[in-house]
């Protein structure tokens, strides 16, 4: 039985992967904080297990995944804060920075030496950090410094055949995204990404991005001057 390991499993795109999953025969080890969330996902599957800790805890995760050993590893645990009216808070960045970035890399530290040849990795990163987006200084940082990370192991694993996937999703019907207050385009649900992530991997793709005009916009977009790019994200989602 093949085995994947999901963070930020108790709720939204993780929640639902664990499921999906589940429910086509891979062992699922679901990691989160929420412990009656994970417990009430592992009621639904003898395939899943759950693992509660802090991936922002380093000393914590290390200790929740010391020789856990997966196939498959999908870092999907994220957060994000706004920083309105340009007032740069740094409490929040780091906030922010801590869970979208540091948390993956506290993973892969306490993961890495256990993966075997074979494996892969797939980083859920953000469209976001396409182009900039109104109020997502933080957020957007932390997805583009994810992309870089991701893409750069990669290329160092590749000699261990250890595989690196970097997931960009747009928005997506989750409880995160139900804070936002504003117009969602070409928002889908959590049961498409899934759909999404799970296809892409399955094919060995090194970049799934979705839903794929949304993204391929995004892409063109990022081709503009900056100027122009400032100006169509303003209008974006305001």
């Amino acid at each position: 039985m093949k085995r994947v390991l999901i963070t930020g499993a108790s709720s939204g795109i993780g929640l639902q992967l664990a499921l999906d999953y589940a429910a086509e025969g891979w062992q699922v080890i679901a990691c989160g904080r929420d412990a009656a969330r994970l417990a009430e996902l592992s009621a639904q599957s003898s395939n899943i297990v759950s693992r509660r800790f802090d991936i922002t805890d380093l000393a914590a995760t290390r200790e929740a995944l010391a020789e856990c050993t997966a196939d498959l590893v999908i870092l999907c645990a994220g957060t994000c804060e706004y920083l309105d009216n340009a007032v740069v808070e740094a409490e929040k960045v780091a906030r922010v920075l801590s869970t979208n970035l540091l948390g993956p890399v506290n993973c892969l530290d306490a993961l890495l030496p256990q993966l075997a040849p074979g494996a892969r990795i797939a980083f859920v990163g953000s469209t976001a950090s396409l182009i900039p987006l109104p109020r997502a200084e933080a957020y957007g940082a932390s997805k583009a410094a994810l992309a870089y990370f991701a893409r750069s192991l990669g290329v160092d694993l590749a000699q261990r055949g250890i595989a690196v996937s970097l997931v960009m999703p747009g928005f997506v019907a989750t409880p995160l995204t139900a804070r936002n207050d504003f117009a969602m385009p070409m928002i889908i649900t959590s049961q498409q990404a899934s759909g999404y992530i799970r296809r892409g991997l399955a094919k060995g793709a090194a970049e799934i991005a979705f839903p794929p005009l949304f993204a391929a916009l995004l892409r063109l977009a990022a081709l503009l001057p900056q100027a122009m790019q400032a100006w169509l994200a303003q209008r974006l989602v305001r």
